[in-house]
């Protein structure tokens, strides 16, 4: 899940910047006044984005972006002295005062790359290496011998019992493979 994690040391100006996300139709995940409470919403979530000020109560933004895993954008908001020099990578700014359509705009579209990096991420995960394709190939093929399965049988076999096991179907088979060596299935 892709959280909206509010950052700011007064928490009057967090809660206004929570209410405006709100209102535009975004989740906010939680509201902070510290790079520690950040860091405990963080750990709750896969993937997010960090609305914050320059500097929290107990760190700068720089601190907190390095705690932070890869995964997180951070946005932040502050005066464009404190910026103009360069952000640090995973760190995009908007000035003070902040406009609610920059805010909104620039969050949809960190929130899209962080979608399009997942999709990324997901689509890397299925694409199986040789090695695997094979222990695919040869777990079928014994289900489909031993137990007189055809092909597509076999495939939706070992489909579901990779989702009821929560492994993937390369993992799978080579427990399926390990098991008939075994002579246990």
């Amino acid at each position: 899940m892709v959280g909206v994690i509010v950052a700011f040391p007064n928490r009057d100006n967090a809660a206004g910047i929570r209410n405006l996300l709100v209102r535009g139709g975004m989740t906010v995940t939680g509201v902070c006044t510290s790079g520690a409470q950040v860091m405990n919403f963080a750990d709750m979530l896969d993937d997010g984005i960090i609305v914050c000020g320059y500097k929290l109560k107990d760190m700068m933004y720089t601190e907190l972006r390095q705690y932070l895993p890869e995964s997180f954008e951070m946005l932040l908001v502050a005066s464009r002295e404190k910026w103009d020099t360069g952000l640090t990578d995973g760190v995009a700014g908007l000035p003070m005062p902040v406009r609610a359509y920059e805010l909104m705009d620039t969050l949809q579209m960190m929130l899209v790359n962080i979608e399009r990096r997942k999709k990324r991420r997901k689509e890397e995960k299925r694409i199986r290496n040789p090695g695997q394709q094979a222990a695919v190939m040869e777990a079928k093929a014994l289900l489909m011998e031993r137990n007189h399965m055809s092909e597509e049988e076999a495939h939706r076999y070992l489909q579901k019992n990779s989702m009821d096991s929560g492994t993937n179907m390369a993992e799978t088979a080579e427990m399926i493979l390990s098991m008939m060596e075994r002579g246990a299935f």
